[in-house]
């Protein structure tokens, strides 16, 4: 959860921008200092955030805030 909300942080602070690519796990738990498999819940929390987006053989990037959302929610 420590690793989670650390690079969330990082995301809120503008030091990850949308679009940028995480590291991958192994190299995300070497940077913490934790084991891949805690590297991987913390992505798997940042996803449920809806903070990064993971895409297969691809990598796991920041989200980009959903601002073109309707703001009125059908509601005229």
């Amino acid at each position: 959860m420590q690793v989670a909300d650390h690079i969330a942080a990082r995301i809120a602070s503008g030091e990850l921008s949308p679009g940028a690519r995480l590291p991958g796990e192994r190299d995300l738990g070497a940077e913490y200092g934790v084991a891949y498999l805690t590297a991987r819940r913390a992505v798997r929390e940042l996803r449920e955030r809806g903070l990064v987006v993971t895409l297969p053989a691809k990598g796991t990037f920041v989200a980009y805030p959903e601002a073109d959302e309707p703001a009125n929610d059908g509601q005229e």
